[in-house]
């Protein structure tokens, strides 16, 4: 995930979501982040300002159906989103649109 962020340093302002829960010190639960699905990593084209969006995966990790469906209305909406499995993947990603 960091090599794709330096890899797209030069074109892109991208940011890596983080999310998490879990129990304030006085018992309360919380749950931190970014709707199921939103990607990994997100920004914008430093060119055009046109958003970014990055579901990063292994060689042979599977894409969620909440992913695909996000990556899906992004899309849609104008947005550059796609599924990056390295960081040729994800300079293709964002020199082809």
């Amino acid at each position: 995930m960091n090599q794709i962020r330096t890899a797209l340093s030069p074109y892109c302002t991208i940011f890596r979501v983080n999310v998490g829960k879990g129990y304030t010190p006085d018992g309360r639960y919380f749950d931190t982040g970014v709707p199921p699905g939103f990607s990994d990593l997100f920004g914008f084209r430093n060119s055009d300002g046109k958003a970014v969006f990055i579901e990063v995966k292994t060689p042979t990790g599977r894409i969620s159906k909440k992913q695909q469906t996000f990556l899906e209305a992004m899309q849609k909406s104008g947005a550059i989103a796609g599924i990056c499995r390295s960081t040729r993947d994800a300079l293709d990603l964002i020199k082809g649109d």
